[in-house]
């Protein structure tokens, strides 16, 4: 780092003697450690007047030098012109250079910055913050959301997560959520999850000029995002937009992030994401249910009238639009970022869906839109995440007999009236290990819903193959006949077992 140096007459000479910092540092330090050396000694060690030295002790900081300068004649003609463009018309410092020059001045650039800075760069902060009208609005009329990224120290790495909040404009109900991504996707996962923690959502929505709202900020050229447009069309939600420099607009989403710096973010440790969002929500509830200075009440109170007046919010997950592709790889691997995520067997070289949840879940669905592996995301790269269950069968692991697979089999699909004689065939033809084919089979159909697998059955029973390969070929290729819930897999549930009530005599099928 360069420290401007100061000009010092010396005693004799008549010519100014420049020190630098680095002079005026070794002078200090040398009376400092020599309190008996004089100036002359210490004058004749740096190679400076006696006069210099003396300065020297005498100022407990170095002088900093400021060039007095004065305006041109040149420019000073322009004076009103200049505070007209840069005060009234707030034009770029640039944009009035090139005026001045069609004006006819010859000046260079740095002389009009320096001119503008001197004369009216203080006036127009001054006006920049002027006092203004804090914004109101009616119960449900308005919610603003917006995001701010933290450094945050996780164990002992130093993550970079993005902290959302969605605020209820009426009674400053506050919604935070974290990520480690501001993707459009991950930002519609946050804001769907706060309107069905709220119960609903207002008739607008505030945001910024963010990439992921505006596709064109200019104020003659603007046009919204269309992801965002569907998102609020969807939801039934008016998106307003906030200009840059109005604080009034969007000041109820942006001061509590200030708040949240000072008494969450830097009062706190974290020994992983999920301690941190767990402590956020214990964060957004005490928040919540304290006193609000303008309001004179808690959000909570306040959120209890205002939630009568909210629009209900749909269920639909909008985010599973945003679904990637990829192939399975033959070891059951998929790649993502860097890292490469398990799926289970039966999908080895086939193309499945993944969808990123707020950057910290990964989710993979099959063809027809069922998950069939969810891994937490690595932040790290080269990892690779594995499941050893994608790589064996539970059900072949856990049960050691044909009638105990077939007894689940059989409850599973009780209302298909022909499981009885598909498992006959299927021993029938796989006479030497029927446990093992109908576990692989089993295990195959609990990512597929009852229909589908009916449907199948039908097929195997119409060719007279119940070969595995058979039933995986059809399963895979069947469509889709009905919604499917994303957040539960069909399986046979062994676990459970030990809490049906059966009779006695039923237990004879457990013997070995």
């Amino acid at each position: 780092m360069t420290h401007p140096s100061i000009k010092i007459t010396p005693k004799t000479g008549g010519k100014e003697r420049v020190i630098s910092m680095e002079d005026w540092v070794t002078i200090r330090n040398l009376k400092k450690k020599n309190p008996e050396l004089g100036t002359r000694a210490i004058a004749k060690l740096v190679g400076v007047s006696r006069n210099t030295v003396k300065k020297a002790l005498k100022a407990d900081f170095y002088p900093q030098y400021e060039r007095k300068t004065k305006a041109s004649d040149e420019i000073s003609v322009f004076h009103d012109f200049i505070k007209d463009s840069y005060l009234l018309k707030k034009q770029r410092v640039s944009v009035i250079i090139e005026n001045l020059k069609s004006k006819g001045f010859k000046g260079s650039k740095s002389t009009v910055y320096r001119y503008v800075k001197e004369n009216f760069s203080s006036i127009r902060e001054d006006l920049s913050r002027k006092a203004f009208l804090r914004y109101e609005t009616a119960p449900a009329e308005q919610m603003q959301y917006d995001w701010a990224e933290y450094e945050v120290l996780i164990g002992q790495s130093l993550v970079k997560l993005y902290v959302h909040c969605l605020i209820y404009g009426y009674s400053r109900y506050r919604v935070y959520d974290v990520t480690v991504d501001k993707t459009q996707s991950s930002i519609f996962s946050v804001l769907q999850d706060a309107f069905s923690e709220a119960g609903g959502v207002c008739r607008r929505l505030q945001v910024d000029n963010a990439v992921q709202f505006v596709a064109d900020a200019d104020i003659k050229k603007f046009r919204w995002n269309e992801g965002f447009l569907n998102f609020c069309g969807f939801y039934g939600i008016k998106p307003t937009r906030s200009l840059p420099y109005h604080p009034w607009s969007k000041g109820k989403v942006e001061s509590p992030f200030y708040y949240l710096e000072e008494h969450f973010i830097k009062n706190n440790t974290f020994e992983s994401i999920t301690d941190f969002q767990i402590k956020l929500k214990e964060f957004q509830n005490a928040v919540n249910n304290k006193i609000h200075t303008t309001t004179k009440s808690t959000p909570f109170e306040l959120f209890k009238k205002e939630r009568q007046y909210l629009i209900e919010a749909k269920d639909c997950d909008i985010a599973s639009r945003y679904k990637q592709t990829r192939k399975v790889t033959q070891d059951c691997l998929i790649s993502y970022k860097g890292n490469r995520y398990s799926v289970s067997y039966h999908f080895a070289g086939k193309t499945v869906w993944i969808l990123p949840q707020k950057g910290l879940k990964l989710r993979v669905y099959n063809q027809q839109g069922r998950v069939i592996a969810e891994h937490p995301i690595s932040l790290q790269k080269g990892q690779i995440i594995m499941d050893k269950s994608h790589f064996k069968s539970s059900l072949y692991q856990h049960y050691s007999n044909f009638e105990r697979l077939s007894y689940l089999f059989k409850e599973r699909f009780c209302k298909y009236n022909k499981t009885e004689e598909f498992l006959t065939a299927l021993k029938q033809q796989r006479n030497i290990q029927p446990r093992y084919h109908l576990a692989k089979i089993m295990d195959l159909m609990s990512y597929y819903q009852d229909e589908s697998c009916i449907s199948v059955m039908e097929e195997c029973f119409k060719y007279r193959n119940f070969n595995l390969n058979f039933i995986k070929g059809l399963l895979m290729n069947e469509k889709q006949k009905e919604p499917v819930n994303l957040t539960q897999k069909a399986s046979f549930k062994y676990e459970g077992m030990q809490q049906i009530k059966r009779n006695l005599k039923e237990y004879k099928l457990w013997q070995i």
